[in-house]
């Protein structure tokens, strides 16, 4: 099964209205594949998600950067998936290595926020990882694994969900995983994925790579059997991200 490649442009906290606009202009009047090639979501803070729905080309689509872990209520600065639902978002990114590390995200308290936004209809980008220190002592397959576990444990299928892993050590720092650490990790996942879920799920199941990805790097990434695309961070407020949707062209020429 022909797995269409991802790319996710986390725009992190950053933005104003008046580069939001710019850059949402910049997307629109790029030549890019057809969606028949590449899946396009673009992920703003909350504030600018209606702005850049409302803006954005047709065949692109919007994503939350997080939502709340059950239904909305008595949960100052939440926004709950109902919410997002409501807005017309179809995607909404969670357990990205900021809210683990920086807000105390455990895996059980991701794989309930992956279980409740699927339940209301949302897709989501699931996020795992490991740190330097983890992979420096040899602990990255038990730390994805333990991170992916507590998501298969809660979902009843794995069709609405795309994998991210993006190691720890890789983000914003300008380090990036060699190809061939990134498909040896995706390889592994895919394998879990096959054991835990069967050969249908991790056949079908993308697994995208995330960690300093730009337009030098991309190519080479994209390249990689097991790698389905990209979580972009920094770049994906920059020109380049263009060049990054366009590395899903080497998939169709492999």
């Amino acid at each position: 099964m022909a797995r269409k490649f991802f790319v996710g442009g986390n725009w992190k906290c950053n933005g104003t209205v008046e580069e939001v606009k710019k850059i949402v202009t910049t997307l629109s009047e790029a030549e890019v594949p057809s969606e028949d090639v590449v899946e396009v979501v673009i992920s703003p803070p909350f504030v600018f998600l209606p702005l850049v729905k409302t803006l954005l080309r047709p065949d692109f689509s919007v994503a939350a950067q997080n939502c709340w872990v059950r239904k909305g209520g008595a949960f100052t600065g939440e926004v709950s998936a109902e919410m997002l639902v409501n807005l017309g978002i179809p995607w909404v990114i969670l357990g990205h290595s900021e809210r683990r590390l920086l807000l105390n995200e455990s895996n059980d308290f991701v794989g309930d926020k992956v279980a409740y936004a699927l339940s209301q209809g949302l897709k989501v980008i699931a996020c795992v990882g490991e740190t330097l220190e983890q992979r420096e002592s040899g602990a990255t397959m038990a730390v994805v694994a333990a991170q992916t576990k507590a998501i298969a444990e809660r979902i009843p299928h794995w069709s609405n969900i795309v994998l991210a892993y993006e190691p720890v050590w890789a983000i914003g720092t300008g380090k990036v995983a060699t190809p061939a650490q990134a498909q040896e990790v995706h390889t592994e996942l895919r394998k879990w994925l096959h054991v835990n879920g069967g050969a249908e799920v991790a056949a079908s199941t993308r697994i995208i790579y995330g960690g300093s990805v730009n337009g030098a790097n991309c190519k080479e990434l994209a390249a990689q059997p097991d790698v389905d695309g990209f979580l972009v961070g920094g770049a994906s407020l920059k020109p380049e991200f263009i060049d990054i949707i366009k590395s899903a062209t080497v998939k169709t020429t492999a």
